[in-house]
């Protein structure tokens, strides 16, 4: 399968462009791709057109390794752009009423009914706008009732969208366009919160526009575990129907979603993420709710780790980055020296690697920084989200803990809270962090207790 005639890509704002134009540096782990004569001419700039075989292949490689994006709005649509929406609901007449008057007319819509407790309301609005309604007598969860959608649907794609979303008109049209990527299976458009909804005013309701779970970010990329965009919400998707094999997992009841995105990238296809386009979500806004809909997230993390260990780690790290941490987390006199020389060292290996590159140990003590601040963040997340009991634990017995906690726990609401310039004031955004990582985390605990494993909390060396 080869990239079309036509196809563009463009350099990832992180991608450097090194030695005149030889050497490509980036991607997710970061990566060293060294151009060969012939390939050199085909970056104009930071693009990449496709033209003939060369470029196609060129283009290819740089959207595996991450270091280049599809320019979406320049490609075509697929030759058979056909689709039907499909909505499971469960007694939210009023939430599907909203949605499908904002699906445009002439578009095959499918309502699926999941048991709910008053069927008549949902009929009559789904009769209203002209949608195929599909009634099941039990409640099976939102991976059934979008395979019973997904069973009856007639065209080459499908469009995945919960009945409390809104879906703007060019989400579906620009979303179309990756599958111009024979590789793309799957793409999905950023999450936002639905401004004017029940509860968004409230700051529970601030704080989720802010740092929603289903919010991936304003940057375009290529969904794979292990990197900033790990997973993906069936919230709103596009798919190819022929590449949704037996849909999804009926078992689960939470992370239904995560398991058909790393089904689908474990059978060798992409999925990509597209924030140009979003879906505005109608996020819960009562703190109880929204509470115990987060720990409930959190309890999907077994399940997952049953079906795909290699995915779920909390925590990827490198051998050097986890001597780097521990060193700092013993908070001896040894440690910062201990540190530094990991770090030198590391250094000095990079650079060997870069050996042939303008400037070599500049840019590796770049990446060692970068790398070792990732580490950092990760181990923060495991402190105050993923490892909470036992910090719990910790910090009653040692002052040490403590320390580390009462820093993790101060930094990340600040560096967050400056860099995303928050709706709700400072405490208050604090206060729901914090809430945040104590409902998933003890829902990622219960679930492992639940199960006996402890998969789903240990991190991964890279």
């Amino acid at each position: 399968m080869t990239l079309p005639i036509g196809f563009a890509v463009t350099l990832d704002r992180d991608t450097r462009v090194l030695d005149g134009g030889r050497t490509l540096l980036g991607g997710f782990p970061v990566r060293l791709l060294r151009l060969t004569a012939r390939a050199r001419p085909l970056l104009t700039g930071r693009t990449v057109h496709v033209r003939d075989r060369a470029g196609a292949v060129l283009a290819d490689r740089l959207l595996e390794a991450g270091l280049a994006h599809p320019v979406v709005r320049d490609l075509p649509l697929p030759p058979d752009p056909r689709y039907t929406v499909v909505v499971p609901v469960r007694d939210r007449p009023r939430e599907l009423d909203r949605l499908l008057a904002g699906i445009g007319p002439g578009i095959p819509v499918i309502v699926v009914d999941d048991a709910s407790s008053r069927r008549a309301p949902v009929e009559a609005v789904a009769a209203r706008h002209g949608a195929r309604f599909v009634p099941l007598d039990v409640n099976v969860g939102p991976a059934g009732a979008r395979n019973a959608g997904l069973r009856v649907v007639d065209t080459p794609y499908v469009v995945f969208v919960d009945s409390d979303v809104v879906l703007p008109p060019d989400t579906v049209p620009t979303l179309l366009r990756h599958f111009s990527d024979p590789r793309v299976a799957m793409a999905v458009p950023r999450i936002t919160g639905l401004v004017e909804s029940p509860g968004s005013d409230t700051w529970i309701g601030r704080y989720e526009h802010t740092r929603s779970s289903l919010d991936l970010g304003t940057r375009p990329a290529q969904v794979r575990p292990g990197t900033p965009v790990a997973w993906a919400s069936t919230a709103c998707t596009v798919a190819r129907v022929d590449a949704l094999a037996d849909g999804f997992d009926e078992r689960l009841r939470i992370g239904e979603d995560v398991d058909i995105v790393w089904r689908v990238i474990k059978g060798g296809l992409r999925v990509r993420y597209e924030p140009s386009v979003h879906a505005a979500h109608e996020h819960r806004g009562r703190l109880g709710d929204w509470f115990r809909r987060k720990a409930a997230y959190g309890t999907g993390a077994h399940p997952l780790a049953e079906r795909h260990p290699e995915f779920i780690a909390p925590a990827v790290l490198a051998p050097w980055s986890t001597a780097f941490v521990l060193a700092l987390l013993a908070q001896r006199r040894w440690s910062l020296p201990v540190a530094g020389a990991v770090g030198a060292t590391t250094v000095l290996r990079i650079s060997r690697k870069l050996d042939g590159t303008q400037h070599p140990v500049r840019l590796a003590s770049s990446l060692t920084a970068m790398g070792a601040l990732g580490a950092l963040a990760q181990t923060s997340a495991l402190v105050t989200r993923h490892w909470w009991p036992v910090t719990a634990v910790g910090c009653a017995v040692s002052r040490r803990v403590r320390r580390v906690t009462a820093v993790a726990a101060v930094a990340d609401v600040a560096l967050e809270y400056l860099g995303q310039g928050a709706a709700v004031d400072p405490l208050r955004y604090g206060v729901a962090r914090r809430l945040d990582d104590l409902a998933y985390g003890a829902g990622v605990w219960w679930s492992a207790v639940k199960g006996r494993s402890t998969v789903a909390l240990r991190p991964r060396l890279r």
